[in-house]
């Protein structure tokens, strides 16, 4: 049974930093693409970064590029975003999903995910 658990969240200001982390149970991170995801109040739930099985190529949207980060550890089995130089708009519930299928690349398409964790709340004050 594929189980992730994200931590990390909480209440920071902005211009400030916060490391997400994503524990993988069930199956390895270095056969599945990870993806973060986000949801505000009121809104759909929206791609935020996602790195392939292998960790070579990464995606990130328009709105987190050149702020976010986003890694794995297979030794961990984890996925981690570092977000940096936060905004109140960053402000949301965040996800990490797993790709349905192996060996497989970053997807912004929330259907390709077979996987969620519970999500771990991010509030960024300004």
């Amino acid at each position: 049974q594929v189980q992730l658990v994200e931590s990390g969240g909480g209440l920071v200001q902005a211009g400030g930093s916060l490391r997400l982390s994503c524990a993988a149970s069930g199956r390895t991170v270095n056969r599945y693409a990870m993806g973060w995801f986000r949801q505000a109040p009121g809104k759909e739930r929206e791609f935020v970064a996602a790195v392939s099985y292998s960790g070579t190529y990464t995606d990130y949207s328009d709105s987190v590029k050149g702020r976010f980060t986003i890694s794995r550890d297979p030794a961990r089995n984890t996925v981690t975003l570092q977000m940096n130089s936060l905004k109140p708009e960053d402000t949301a519930v965040y996800y990490c999903g797993m790709r349905r299928d192996p060996n497989s690349g970053p997807s912004s398409i929330t259907s390709n995910y077979a996987y969620w964790g519970q999500g771990t709340q991010v509030t960024v004050s300004s």
